[in-house]
């Protein structure tokens, strides 16, 4: 059964003096989702969007705008009034403006983070026939083949290519990259020997892997993954401090009052603590996070920071 949740706190948005003129929310909440119906971010917001209905006392009504990776969303909201019935739902392709050519918004500065929902991390895997058997052999191997190896990704600036691109980063190693069109043909690719390895997310490799038809070496979040907790992170395996995976997160337009922020963040985390919410999330791989606005806002600082410097120095073109 659905937990029930008390209305958000009232009174806290004042049209002018110190009287509650109209408590928040006093109608609909759009959630506007830069993605297609049935994807991870639409699942995501309409997830948290069932038990948020509940929570305001007001629908919450997710709207899809795909385009652009989702960059004509997030400028529809960048652009609404910061009075919190107009969200956006993204993923953490929001966090690397680099990759992308005048942009018509600043994710810096168009938005306030709300809450960080969950994180999907990837896992390392290689081919059943490399030697290699942890990420210290996988990286002298390399290092022993300079651009021999060849990794392949779901695309161009896809999270599973540049999280390749941070591990070589982080060890000087050089490979050959082989971009797919989309992360189940790169899983495809791998099995068939095409590439020697690649990043995944945990449920596109989990039967994969259980079968022995990859070799899962690592996951890429500082946390295991509960679905292959014997798996190491790559932060256990000799790479202090590397941390990347795939996100969803929610943004309000900058200037929205902080209660609000506050009071949506706060229903947020709890949503994510509701076990068939849990289990909805896991099924795609993702971890609940539950940040608030002020962790979010420095999660946001540091990806944006971290993936820069990875398109930079993989010298990305942005599009």
């Amino acid at each position: 059964m659905a937990a029930k949740y008390s209305v958000l706190p009232v009174c806290f948005l004042l049209a002018a003096g110190p009287a509650c003129a109209q408590p928040y929310p006093a109608k609909s909440i759009r959630v506007v989702v830069g993605f297609q119906a049935g994807g991870g971010v639409d699942m995501s917001a309409r997830a948290i969007g069932k038990y948020l209905t509940e929570a305001v006392g007001q629908p919450i009504v997710v709207d899809n705008k795909p385009g652009a990776a989702g960059n004509i969303a997030a400028n529809l909201v960048a652009k609404s009034a910061a009075d919190g019935y107009t969200l956006l739902m993204s993923n953490s392709t929001i966090a690397i403006p680099s990759l992308f050519a005048n942009l018509p918004f600043d994710v810096r500065k168009d938005f306030d983070p709300v809450s960080l929902v969950a994180i999907g991390p990837s896992v390392l895997t290689v081919h059943p026939s490399m030697t290699a058997t942890n990420v210290t052999e996988l990286i002298n191997l390399a290092k022993a083949k300079p651009k021999q190896l060849i990794y392949g990704s779901g695309g161009v600036g896809n999270i599973t290519h540049l999280e390749m691109e941070l591990l070589q980063v982080m060890t000087g190693i050089q490979m050959i990259h082989v971009p797919y069109k989309g992360s189940a043909p790169s899983v495809i690719g791998l099995m068939g020997g095409e590439v020697n390895m690649i990043f995944s997310s945990v449920p596109a490799a989990l039967a994969q892997i259980k079968s022995g038809r990859m070799k899962a070496l690592a996951v890429s979040t500082l946390q295991r993954s509960s679905a292959l907790p014997d798996v190491p992170t790559l932060n256990e395996s000799g790479l202090p401090g590397y941390d990347a995976a795939s996100w969803y997160g929610l943004f309000a337009p900058a200037g929205t009052p902080k209660k609000i922020l506050a009071a949506l963040s706060g229903e947020v985390v709890k949503i994510m603590r509701v076990p068939d919410v849990r289990e909805r999330f896991a099924g795609d791989g993702f971890e609940p996070a539950g940040q608030g606005p002020a962790e979010f806002a420095k999660f946001l600082r540091e990806e944006i920071a971290k993936w820069a410097r990875v398109v930079k120095t993989a010298d990305i073109k942005p599009e």
